[in-house]
């Protein structure tokens, strides 16, 4: 870091910026982004050893800030949070302040139960297979806005309405320009299926710089609608007759600065290695949900016939199968792949971290890939569904922990330390939501996510 960064030019920078505050940012186990903020003055004090953070931190589930039981953790312990200047921004929301992610860190060591060094280990692992991994999140999203009737919907149009368009033209626009302003790449935004529903795609990144980016987007699109007098929500299940919103992950595999996933001797065409990928993340799915799709809430989501990816499978351009292959008509064989069970209430450098944990188990054990499903499986008996291996995906988060606590693929990769506290966590959101009614988990998590 001292080759690259000194405390004197980051200052400068900052000064000529206007920025007076930074602001050190941490996902927690709960998805939940917490920050520190640093005035530009007192800088020097914590640009090499960051800020102190209570050790209890990873151990708070999204209810309340207090310790989950048997997580590992307590009060006691102090962890630095070290600034990663790489993701330095400043905020164009928040005028005078800047963002950096931090890096958890103890006795200069990461910490075991830092998420986004988890992520760091699986990138260090594909690299050992001779891999890159490169992903973009797709995220969904609702607008709303507050009423004397409770929070309705900005608007009530159907999917991709250009009068949705325009309804919400001000608010997309300006999401898009603090995009832009913090370096992400803006693909393409287009009204969703849902009242108020919107979705906006960045362009994929090396697997760490997507984590970031989607810690950035969350953090954008909810001030942003602040500044419109609106809510943004990422939770997966709002209104009972309504549109679900996901999140889901696109990847590609690169070796040596080529794209890897596409074979033309394949009958998918797809290569050898992006088929074994896809088989680990199709085997290890069931638990990698506890991760991916990690809240009592996003199970009501993960449902047949809603497009959510509700049985093990996968297909070429299908929206119903839990992998999908997209067809590319420019290259003509598929250069990625699309798994569609995750949603934002997961944290992001874990999602993305137990995912390559998955893919690379595949490679590892040379797992075969079923053949594609070209029809919505959910249409097909059970009996054709067995015989092919298409399975129905958990029903709930208390399922899905069932199966991560019996995966030692995934318990290994996130090591003792992290999965312990991780499905502690999870485990007390389950115990407290699992017999809420919908709008019990509205009202608490709304604006959580």
């Amino acid at each position: 870091m001292a080759a690259n960064y000194t405390v004197k030019k980051i200052k400068k920078s900052l000064h000529e910026a206007g920025v007076k505050f930074v602001r050190i940012l941490w996902c927690d186990n709960a998805n939940i982004i917490r920050g520190k903020a640093v005035h530009l003055e007192m800088l020097s004090h914590y640009f090499e050893h960051g800020v102190g953070i209570s050790a209890g931190e990873q151990g708070i589930p999204v209810m309340y800030d207090a310790i989950a039981p048997d997580c590992g953790l307590a009060p006691v312990g102090e962890i630095r949070l070290v600034a990663d200047w790489d993701s330095l921004t400043p905020l164009p929301y928040a005028p005078g302040h800047a963002r950096v992610l931090g890096n958890m860190i103890l006795d200069r060591q990461p910490w075991a139960f830092c998420p986004r060094h988890f992520l760091k280990e699986m990138i260090t692992a594909a690299k050992r297979e001779g891999l890159e991994v490169k992903a973009a999140f797709e995220n969904e999203f609702y607008l709303l806005r507050q009423t004397s009737e409770g929070i309705v919907p900005t608007e009530s149009t159907v999917f991709a309405a250009t009068q949705a368009m325009d309804i919400n033209r001000e608010v997309m626009d300006a999401i898009a320009d603090a995009l832009i302003a913090q370096k992400i790449p803006v693909e393409q935004y287009y009204p969703e299926s849902g009242p108020g529903q919107q979705e906006i795609s960045m362009r994929y990144t090396d697997a760490l710089r997507a984590a970031n980016y989607q810690i950035v987007f969350r953090e954008t699109v909810r001030a942003i609608a602040r500044h419109h007098n609106l809510t943004a929500s990422f939770l997966p299940k709002i209104f009972p007759e309504a549109a679900s919103s996901g999140c889901h992950i696109h990847l590609s595999l690169w070796r040596d600065g080529q794209n890897i996933v596409p074979d033309t001797q394949d009958a998918a065409g797809l290569s050898q290695t992006a088929r074994a990928f896809i088989a680990g993340i199709l085997h290890h799915l069931p638990a990698l949900m506890a991760i991916t799709t990690p809240s009592p809430n996003s199970y009501r989501r993960i449902r047949p016939h809603t497009w959510s990816g509700a049985f093990r499978c996968w297909g070429i351009d299908n929206r119903e199968a839990a992998v999908r292959v997209p067809s590319d008509p420019e290259f003509g064989n598929p250069t990625h792949f699309e798994v569609k069970t995750v949603d934002a209430t997961a944290n992001p450098f874990l999602a993305i971290g137990a995912i390559i944990a998955a893919g690379l188990d595949g490679i590892k054990r040379h797992l075969e890939l079923a053949n594609p499903v070209n029809e919505d499986p959910g249409n097909l008996p059970i009996e054709q569904r067995t015989a092919n291996g298409i399975d129905p995906l958990p029903t709930n988060l208390g399922e899905a922990l069932d199966h991560l606590r019996q995966n030692n693929v995934l318990l290994n990769a996130l090591n003792p330390q992290l999965s312990q506290a991780f499905v502690a966590v999870r485990q007390a959101e389950w115990l407290a939501m699992k017999d809420w009614d919908l709008d019990a988990e509205v009202k608490l998590l709304l604006e959580r996510y």
